[in-house]
């Protein structure tokens, strides 16, 4: 599950690595911003760049001046700075022919990794965008920054303006305006069937007016406007609705796509008044899988995608039982849903929470229930056997999950072996009833190191080389993500469960066996699996409290292979410690 905070989209997996470049948000400032040189900088609201980046940064030029001078941009607490290629665009404003000079430069060391030239014909009368590219060796930290300067003599006692300056180093895949490569291929590696986006709760903004629109997200990014988030700083929405799909199409991942159903943290909007936002919802899904030939299929493929996107899940809202919206959700969801239902009727609609009393009654056939779970550990390891009981005719998504120590502020802390254990007790026990959990989503996906307000996620990161971190809970849903059956098997036992716990299951041409022991205690378990010889045993273990912490990694999975002509293999399970049996 995705959702912008912690900085996890903005200077995090979107590619784009400078801060505040289009001031957007309600109160933007000089954040980031630093004049280079004998300058002044100023936010600059007369010289918008577009009628959605509607501020430009102005570098006013004393009389005297004789040397370059421009400005610096500092990014999210520092600039990655990698011997890679990087990409660079901005917007220039002003009577200006000559040389523009960007340098990746370390902030207090002064050194210089990169330093490259670009020739511009600048007008005074209209904005000119201008691209380039260069090569960079790489800082030893994340103390960096970007400066952008030109002639002062050509400008003295005037002004240039520049707008949506953006710097990318290598993307995923190499898609325009795309991922950062590092975090999104440590992600691709735990092989994730589903992305559930765009949140969460930053789809429902914390004013009708600042909620998540679709087609604010779409498009040039210089004709997005951004937007107040509820997560404590603005969004660029540069990664939009686009970006979330290829990100899909590019790790094999099944799109859970949330569309806004009215509830936002200001105001909630019903009834009649709902139907312009139930129109839009439809313009929405006719971007996505309308003809090429219908308005709003063909602004899909003027943003570069001819062929329809494939949704086959939508999500109405987010946790509509919290935050007011339980009275009203039945007659919202039931006002989305057949409006969804009627036009897209092979489409599998998913209702936000799992109260009956803030549903429809009934709940239509087929809708999937979304439950969200944050707890402590017993109480993870408690819900194991949730769903060994419950009616087989309702599908439910786990739509959010982690262990969290909520007795912390902001339950602010990173994962450790007991709680990434108990997970895996949770998820253990969604997969033997996987004929009723359809898809869960470990929540949050990642974090800013510097930019905390939710804890744990599974990986985080800095500015810093060999910064990306994964959590114990990141290795747990890698081996499980990655060793997925198509059919539960039937196992038998000699004990009961607890404090080992187990699921087997099998695909054409392997079995499986996770196993949890979640006690301090070691468990020797003997595993027959007849008609099988071989394989290997993945292994996570760690004392009580062990974590990862940032940028010390002391707690990984490791491999070894498994043989036994007879089938039969002995599992030495550590305390705390989770396993995976792969045979074949």
């Amino acid at each position: 599950m995705f959702e912008e905070m912690d900085h996890s989209g903005d200077g995090g997996i979107h590619g784009q690595i400078l801060q505040n470049n289009g001031f957007q948000g309600a109160d933007p400032g000089l954040t980031a911003y630093a004049p280079v040189g004998d300058a002044l900088i100023s936010q600059d609201a007369s010289k918008p760049v577009s009628h959605a980046i509607t501020s430009s940064l102005q570098v006013s030029v004393p009389a005297h001046a004789t040397k370059y001078v421009g400005f610096a941009n500092t990014g999210y607490n520092g600039v990655p700075v990698m011997a890679a290629t990087y990409k660079s665009s901005f917007w220039m404003m002003g009577d200006y022919s000559g040389t523009i000079n960007l340098q990746l430069i370390g902030s207090h060391s002064g050194i210089i990794y990169a330093d490259h030239n670009l020739t511009v014909e600048s007008k005074a009368s209209k904005f000119t965008q201008y691209e380039t590219s260069f090569n960079s060796s790489q800082s030893p930290d994340g103390d960096n920054e970007l400066h952008l300067t030109f002639d002062g003599s050509k400008v003295a006692d005037s002004a240039l303006n520049f707008g949506l300056i953006q710097l990318f180093p290598p993307t995923y895949k190499g898609r325009e305006n795309g991922l950062r490569h590092e975090l999104a291929s440590f992600l691709a590696e735990v092989n994730f069937a589903i992305l559930r986006f765009p949140g969460g709760n930053n789809i429902e903004g914390l004013e009708v007016d600042t909620r998540w629109i679709w087609n604010h997200t779409i498009g040039p990014v210089v004709e997005r406007p951004g937007r107040e988030s509820d997560w404590f700083y603005p969004n660029t929405d540069a990664l939009g609705l686009d970006e979330y799909l290829w990100w899909c199409e590019d790790m094999n991942m099944t799109p859970v796509l949330a569309v806004w159903a009215g509830k936002s943290y200001g105001d909630i909007i019903s009834g009649p008044d709902l139907q312009p936002y139930v129109d839009d919802i439809m313009n929405e899904l006719e971007y996505l899988l309308g003809s090429p030939k219908s308005k709003y299929g063909k602004m899909r493929v003027e943003n570069g995608r001819q062929e329809p996107w494939k949704i086959d899940y939508v999500e109405i809202g987010n946790e509509d039982d919290l935050t007011g919206g339980c009275e009203t959700y039945p007659d919202r969801f039931t006002q989305i849903y057949n409006a969804i239902h009627d036009k897209y009727p092979h489409m599998t609609l998913i209702a936000s929470n799992g109260n009956y009393s803030c549903l429809p009654n009934p709940v239509p056939e087929k809708v999937i229930l979304d439950l969200h779970y944050y707890r402590n550990p017993d109480d993870f390891v408690a819900m194991f056997n949730l769903w060994d009981n419950q009616p087989r005719n309702q599908s439910v998504m786990i739509g959010e999950y982690g262990c969290r120590n909520v007795s912390s502020a902001l339950g602010s802390y990173w994962s450790y072996m007991q709680g990434s254990c108990s997970e895996a007790v949770f998820m253990i026990g969604m997969e033997r009833n996987s004929d009723v959990v359809q898809m869960a989503a470990y929540a949050p996906m990642l974090e800013h190191f510097g930019f905390i307000s939710w804890s744990p996620t599974m990986y985080g990161f800095d500015s810093s080389p060999g910064s990306l971190t994964p959590s114990t809970s990141y290795f747990v849903q890698k081996m499980f993500a990655s060793n997925k059956g198509h059919t539960v098997l039937p196992v038998t036992s000699s004990s009961d469960f607890g404090p080992l716990y187990w699921v087997a299951t099998k695909s054409d041409s392997e079995n499986y066996v996770k196993l949890a022991n979640y006690g301090p205690d070691n468990q020797t378990v003997q595993v027959s699996v007849p008609g099988t010889r071989t394989g290997r045993l993945e292994m996570l273990s760690g004392g009580q409290l062990e974590s990862n912490q940032p940028q010390n990694v002391t707690v990984q999975a490791v491999n070894q292979s498994v043989f036994d002509a007879q089938g039969n293999y002995a599992v030495n399970m550590p305390p705390w410690a989770i396993a995976v049996l792969v045979v074949s």
